[in-house]
């Protein structure tokens, strides 16, 4: 609510000194005018008095006080065209600041739709599709893996990819090269120099490690971005934090539900032998 009232009280202030500058620049004409009409009078008395060999005391001072009123009129233009720069400037900043806000809003909708859709399922394919859209239309990935950890063998294995063949994915134990070693601390790793990097399976752009807590259950593995996607920006450190724990924890949610399913499914099987 605040942030709406703050957006609301942006726009606001921005269109008063919209206002102000369209005033400021009508009132510089009206003076623009007013000098030219005033140079002109001077003119003209200048001819009269040359016309008549200098002319009266009286025609000699209203001449003067004419050009002292031309001055006075160049300064007040001088003073409101420095004041419509100022405001132009203002202007300006709340205009770039106002694009912040709607920025900073889209963002903090994207975060809050894809939190929601993440939680919105129990069921485990469901999540992965949801996680890959995510990843795809939020953060502009290309290429990129979902991967769980197998508690028995304590290696990552690829579960859901896109842009790749899961197969060409190999397996990686905790600790074994940067997915290893990131899935081992629950670091995000980044690349440092994206502009030439060449895809390679061990050495990813970005490692996101998917953690409850402190125990990690898997990692998301990005080997290339879209193509209108030539950087990261604020709001993809925000998702990838979102994707850290909201997502782990959907994923973790939806397998022990499906695993509870099929327990069920199991003992309702061997009950109806039994009763049978």
């Amino acid at each position: 609510m605040a942030e709406k009232e703050e957006n609301r009280g942006t726009a606001s202030r921005a269109e008063e000194f919209l206002q102000v500058f369209k005033k400021g620049a009508e009132f510089t004409q009206d003076l623009l005018k007013e000098n030219e009409r005033l140079r002109y009078q001077v003119l003209q008395l200048q001819q009269t008095l040359e016309e008549n060999g200098g002319g009266s005391a009286a025609a000699n001072a209203e001449s003067e006080k004419l050009r002292r009123r031309i001055e006075e009129l160049e300064q007040e233009k001088q003073e409101i065209l420095g004041r419509i720069k100022q405001i132009e400037a203002e202007n300006l900043d709340f205009a770039n600041r106002y694009v912040e806000i709607e920025q900073e809003n889209n963002n903090l909708a994207n975060l809050y739709i894809a939190s929601y859709q993440l939680h919105s399922t129990l069921d485990f394919p469901e999540v992965l599709q949801i996680i890959t859209e995510i990843v795809i239309n939020l953060i502009g990935a290309e290429e990129f893996a979902i991967m769980l950890l197998d508690e028995k063998t304590n290696k990552l294995s690829a579960v859901a990819t896109e842009g790749l063949d899961p197969r060409e994915l190999p397996a990686i134990g905790i600790g074994e090269g940067i997915i290893g070693q990131m899935a081992k601390t629950g670091e995000n790793y980044f690349i440092d120099e994206m502009d030439d990097y060449v895809r390679d399976f061990s050495h990813p752009l970005v490692c996101i490690p998917l953690k409850i807590k402190e125990h990690v259950i898997g990692v998301i593995v990005i080997y290339k971005l879209l193509v209108q996607k030539s950087r990261f920006v604020e709001v993809d450190y925000e998702l990838f934090t979102l994707l850290a724990g909201h997502a782990a924890t959907a994923i973790f949610s939806s397998k022990l539900y499906n695993e509870s399913e099929r327990k069920l499914s199991t003992i309702q099987g061997f009950l109806d032998l039994l009763t049978k």
